[in-house]
């Protein structure tokens, strides 16, 4: 039986990583696994209580914020699995999910990364993620299949190959690891799980999506007010996204199509709805892909948001 290891971040949220926690210990039924946390710079270092609480698992600390890249590779360092399983800690898994991706894996050896169906956890028969669309490199747009409807079953066929995995479970083979690399610590955040499929798959893996797996989700239903921080990441990596992977003469389009729709729309969507400070913040964004290379870590960690 092979080993998983999966690997999970915490940052301020204690109550919620625990919650992950117990389902794997009390929920989940799969029985050869590790668990790593890895606690991404929290104020209140709650790595000693859980070694006391967690004993058979294993704790990291880092005192600084290495974003969500930076802070599973971390984990990723420590970890002993055939199979690398990156999970959000606002995540609780259900009875057989981790088995059937494991199996899935097993009699699919061309899959390099999988990801399970997952529907959010306060209303668990809606869907969140049941596969991605393709890229369209000419806009940098994608769709998540199937999000927000009513889960009636829908969507089970699905099982098989997906544009994406989804950030909040990815199952990773250790051969497709170690051929595409870890994640790219120049995302720090978002889009970085886009980048790693497209990696991994350019290594020669299939990625895929187990309909019969299902995993909940705490991520709210309803978009939130935008923050200065997302809204710099989402930008600066979109456009860092279709950098490193879109055909040159997509690109040359994505180039022309952002120019002449997106900034004229999005600066009048700033001044429509008085986010004045976010003009700022969407010119660094652009600004970090005019000064820095595709590799480039420089600048990739948060900037000070007035």
């Amino acid at each position: 039986m092979k080993l998983v290891s999966l690997v999970t971040l915490n940052m301020n949220q204690p109550a919620i990583t625990e919650a992950l926690l117990e389902s794997m210990l009390h929920v989940n039924t799969y029985p050869n696994y590790e668990v790593i946390v890895v606690d991404n710079g929290s104020k209140v270092d709650p790595v000693p209580a859980w070694k006391q609480k967690y004993p058979t698992m294993q704790f990291i600390r880092s005192e600084k914020n290495l974003g969500f890249t930076g802070g599973n590779n971390l984990g990723l360092q420590y970890a002993k699995g055939d199979y690398l399983f990156v999970i959000n800690n606002d995540t609780e898994v259900t009875p057989g999910m981790l088995g059937q991706l494991v199996d899935t894996l097993e009699k699919h050896p061309q899959i390099g990364v999988i990801s399970p169906k997952i529907n959010y956890f306060d209303k668990q028969d809606v869907l969140q993620y049941t596969g991605y669309t393709d890229m369209n490199y000419y806009t940098a747009r994608n769709k998540c299949i199937g999000q927000l409807e009513k889960d009636k079953g829908q969507y089970d066929y699905l099982t098989g190959k997906t544009g994406y995995a989804h950030g909040a479970a990815m199952l990773v083979t250790r051969e497709a690891m170690e051929k595409a690399g870890v994640l790219s610590d120049n995302f720090f955040i978002y889009y970085e799980e886009l980048d790693w499929c497209e990696r991994i798959k350019k290594a020669g893996f299939e990625v895929w999506v187990d309909m019969q797996a299902l995993l909940f989700h705490k991520e709210s239903m309803t978009v939130g007010k935008k923050s200065a921080f997302k809204e710099y990441y989402m930008n600066r990596n979109r456009i860092l996204f279709n950098r490193k992977h879109a055909p040159p003469f997509a690109f040359f389009v994505f180039v022309l199509f952002f120019t002449v729709f997106v900034i004229p729309k999005t600066l009048l969507g700033y001044v429509k709805n008085k986010q004045y400070d976010f003009i700022k913040i969407f010119r660094d964004a652009i600004k970090w892909n005019l000064v820095n290379k595709i590799d480039s870590t420089e600048a990739s960690f948060p900037p000070k948001f007035s």
